[in-house]
């Protein structure tokens, strides 16, 4: 019996070789569209689709392949005997390869077409006939995926026929196309934050070294609807990225864009170790890298705005792991590229784009809004009142505690997170930490701001903040004890304000 291939591709990188090596090995091909064209015109012998089912393609067309022609041709199990000879009987003849890629919905969602022009790149008959060739993988090979020709050649070449085992890869990675195709579709049509199914559609951009430790392997995944910033980075220097890596450079470059001043963010370890903001790219590393001279070492650093020469030489006096920012001056990246394994990042998505967050349990996964609120209200509830530049530290002081394990104080003086207490078990830790990681050779901390993600149940935070001099303090009040941390901040002569908004990150 001839074996014929259908053949219909949006997709044509390397159609053409693939087809001619299957016309040289007797296999008539049927082609649908496009396709037809295109391997016609390159002197292929190419049946029409239409001859096959008897019908011509109709509403614009929507409908080509949707016909028994095709689908029993392909479903037909060949060593069941009633199958066979039902499509006899009804002259269908049985289709052995089934080679189809997908408009690109992926692609079109994600642009500013309008929405009944993007209705149009849902692939109705591409995603049919690839099921329905997956499901009779024994008998029909199935490609949805250009990189998969030359394996199919190789194996017909040397053994005349495609392996069992390759035959269902191959339908596997059709469920796996479709499944996160549909998957694409169903969330734009519902727009719904919690549907009934969680249905996620990511694409594998590379394999990882490994996990965050050399026993746990891992690979990069993006979205393949959604920009984003850690979707759309281009590497400009140095070796390729780990599992860790991602992690904080996504944090630091998060951090330095919950600004419009000039900002520098560096993290460590996934957790910020020194933030500043400045009147200049230079002044802001400077004083970030000043918060902690020490935890810096090793880290990423993040500016939110086109990096200079000068900056790229004061980057250079210590070992980092990436510097990450929308741009970079031609000496400034020929300064930077001298360090031959550093990562050097352009980011040109600035702000961030996800709507929601997923966290991973033990046989589930919880889903959220991003925290994409800092304040709700600034309400001073001391009597005395805070400063011009205090007000600016305490919300500084805010930004930054949003991104710090909870739970988190964060001392800022002068525009520079100087101090960052994180992941502690009760309050008072974090707010010791903070405090004697700010304070380093000084006799006090007069002028500082301490902000906290959460309110104090104490006024014990108060009291050790009084301590070393603090005079200004930020947190989102509602403690049932509120009154005696407001009481304890008017003995000490502080200034403290309310925001009304808890930023717990666990």
């Amino acid at each position: 019996m001839k074996k014929r291939a259908l053949i219909s591709v949006f997709d044509k990188t390397g159609i053409l070789e693939f087809a001619q090596f299957l016309n040289q090995k007797g296999v008539e091909i049927i082609s649908t569209g496009g396709t037809y064209k295109f391997l016609k015109e390159n002197g292929l012998s190419v049946i029409d689709v239409s001859e096959v089912t008897n019908f011509k393609e109709m509403l614009d067309g929507r409908v080509k392949t949707l016909h028994p022609n095709i689908h029993g041709g392909i479903l037909a199990i060949r060593d069941n005997r009633e199958h066979m000879d039902t499509i006899a009987k009804e002259g269908i003849e049985t289709i052995d390869y089934v080679v189809v890629n997908l408009y690109p919905f992926f692609r079109e969602v994600q642009t500013d077409k309008t929405f009944d022009e993007k209705i149009e790149f849902i692939d109705i008959g591409g995603p049919t006939m690839l099921r329905s060739a997956a499901k009779s993988f024994k008998d029909v090979t199935v490609i949805c995926e250009t990189e998969d020709y030359e394996k199919v050649m190789e194996e017909i070449e040397n053994n005349g026929e495609v392996s069992f085992e390759t035959k269902k890869r191959l339908a596997g990675k059709v469920f796996n196309l479709t499944s996160a195709y549909d998957a694409a579709i169903s969330n734009f049509l519902l727009e719904e934050e919690y549907p009934k199914y969680l249905n996620v559609s990511y694409e594998k951009k590379f394999d990882l070294r490994y996990g965050e430790n050399p026993h746990q392997s891992s690979a990069y995944y993006v979205s393949t609807t959604e920009n984003g910033s850690m979707k759309d980075f281009v590497q400009l220097n140095g070796k390729e990225l780990s599992f860790n890596n991602i992690r904080d450079m996504d944090i630091a470059w998060k951090v330095a864009n919950e600004f419009d001043e000039i900002a520098c963010c560096a993290v460590k370890h996934s957790t910020p170790c020194g933030v500043a903001v400045a009147d200049d790219v230079f002044t802001a590393y400077k004083k970030a890298h000043d918060c902690d001279s020490v935890s810096i070492f090793g880290g990423i650093v993040a500016i939110n705005r086109e990096i200079d020469a000068k900056t790229a030489q004061e980057l250079n006096k210590i070992f980092l792991e990436i510097v990450i920012a929308p741009a970079f001056t031609d000496e400034a990246l020929e300064i930077l590229k001298s360090k031959k394994n550093l990562r050097v990042i352009k980011c040109e998505v600035a702000k961030p784009q996800d709507k929601v967050e997923y966290v991973k349990v033990d046989g589930g996964i919880l889903v959220q809004q991003t925290n994409q609120k800092i304040i709700d209200n600034m309400e001073v509830v001391t009597k005395k009142q805070p400063t011009e530049q205090e007000l600016k530290d305490m919300e500084l002081g805010m930004k930054v505690v949003k991104h710090v394990k909870s739970n988190a104080i964060v001392v800022v003086k002068d525009g520079a997170a100087t101090g960052v207490g994180t992941g502690q078990t009760n309050r008072i830790w974090a707010t010791q930490h903070a405090l004697e990681h700010a304070k380093g050779d000084l006799d006090s901390l007069e002028g500082a701001v301490l902000a906290s993600d959460a309110f104090f149940p104490f006024r014990d935070c108060v009291d050790e903040a009084a301590k070393y001099g603090i005079k200004a303090l930020v947190q989102p009040g509602g403690s049932i004890r509120d009154k005696e941390s407001i009481e304890a901040a008017d003995e000490h002569g502080m200034t403290m304000v309310f925001t009304g908004i808890r930023h717990f990150k666990h």
